[in-house]
């Protein structure tokens, strides 16, 4: 007997439920996985195939992967995507409501592996030296930016962290800052002397005249005195990066990749470096070690004379 046709939306509907009580996925990610499912949904009510799950198949399955290659996505988020529809699908299987698996042997194409961008030491030095002089300018976003790239690239952040944080969890003696991460696991993270000096000085000259009844306990505030935003922090790093040569993102990230990089750089241990990003595996920090590996080898070919 088939179900009704709004089906495929009710049990995406329950598996992402299913994720948030479960799992302890974040809003953030709930939307990731809610944006994937959904061009699948769209796939099979475009192609008026079978809205039941219990008539999927791997065929159908690897249609839409076939379908989300043909518009030219980049590899890594076509990965993405696959991982969220075998996620879903394994879901299915498991709490009873298909007999097997049909995405479990579902993969994506191999793309091209893309390390993540990464800025050099001169780069970040003159991007936060810039932000210093601004800051001097009195005007108290420009202290609260400074703060927040300080901190970024020290604790190598991710932004949902970093906008997430409350005066409490900054340890100004001990410079360590207590974070909430995926899957809402807290972690210390230290920071250095310039974030210290940076953070002070927001606290002391930028903080106090954007505060408002709103504020509440956030750390870092908007222009109305709120909690700032992702969206804020990712227009602030975009503009800082806009005029650095390179290529890839323009985030916030590409703060965390760097500190990454510069501490394995600096000669600090991987499972230390795992432990600072909150990676639930070593194999997902490995990527750094290739990004420095590459950066030595371009500099070996550069100074080399028989390179």
């Amino acid at each position: 007997m088939h179900e009704p046709p709004s089906a495929l939306r009710d049990a995406v509907a329950l598996y992402l439920r299913a994720l948030e009580l479960e799992r302890g996925v974040s809003a953030h990610t709930s939307r990731a996985y809610a944006a994937d499912l959904a061009t699948l949904v769209d796939f099979v009510e475009l192609r008026g195939a079978a809205d039941d799950p219990l008539e999927w198949n791997l065929e159908l399955l690897r249609e839409w992967v076939w379908q989300q290659n043909e518009q030219g996505l980049a590899a890594s988020t076509l990965a993405r995507r696959t991982s969220s529809v075998r996620g879903f699908t394994a879901w299915l299987a498991r709490t009873g409501r298909t007999e097997g698996d049909a995405g479990a042997r579902l993969r994506a194409p191999k793309g091209e592996r893309r390390l993540p961008r990464v800025l050099t030491r001169t780069q970040i030095d003159g991007l936060l030296d810039d932000l210093e002089a601004r800051a001097l300018s009195g005007d108290p976003v420009a202290w609260r930016d400074r703060a927040a790239v300080e901190l970024l690239y020290a604790s190598a952040l991710r932004v949902s962290e970093l906008v997430g944080l409350d005066l409490g969890d900054v340890d100004d003696q001990r410079r360590v800052v207590r974070v909430l991460g995926k899957g809402a696991k807290e972690r210390v993270v230290p920071f250095g002397i310039p974030a210290q000096r940076a953070l002070r000085d927001y606290l002391e000259h930028g903080r106090p005249p954007l505060l408002t009844p709103d504020s509440g306990s956030a750390l870092l505030l908007g222009p109305r005195g709120r909690r700032v935003s992702t969206r804020a922090v990712y227009e602030v790093i975009a503009r800082l990066l806009a005029d650095l040569p390179g290529t890839g993102p323009s985030g916030p990230h590409t703060l965390r990749h760097t500190a990454a990089t510069h501490l394995l750089d600096g000669g600090a241990d991987l499972r230390a470096v795992q432990e600072i990003l909150g990676h639930a595996s070593l194999a997902t920090t490995q990527v750094y070690t290739h990004v420095s590996a590459e950066r030595l080898a371009a500099v070996y070919r550069t100074a080399h004379p028989r390179a």
